[in-house]
């Protein structure tokens, strides 16, 4: 459940068919959903020497925080983006 997010952290944007897809390859029959990190460590590895997957371009989280830059001043505050990052 949580894989989307470690990868994520970890520099890589897959989307979630993609992140469907490496569940797929670490998953083992366990009560749980619990993936072992003997599994996932050699899938992991080879994802990120390949580059499998591009980071979000610049110009695209650009955008994203000029739509949360309510008053167009060029920054949003702490607060704000904890505001956001938590109740939004």
């Amino acid at each position: 459940r949580e894989i989307g997010c470690i990868v994520r952290s970890l520099g890589c944007f897959p989307s979630e068919a993609e992140v469907h897809e490496l569940i797929a390859k670490v998953e083992v029959e366990e009560p749980g959903g619990f993936v072992h990190l003997e599994k996932f460590l050699p899938v992991m590895t080879k994802v990120l020497l390949d580059r499998s997957y591009q980071p979000i371009p610049e110009d695209v989280l650009l955008h994203a925080f000029e739509a949360l830059d309510e008053n167009k001043c060029g920054y949003i505050t702490k607060e704000d983006l904890v505001k956001y990052l938590t109740e939004e």
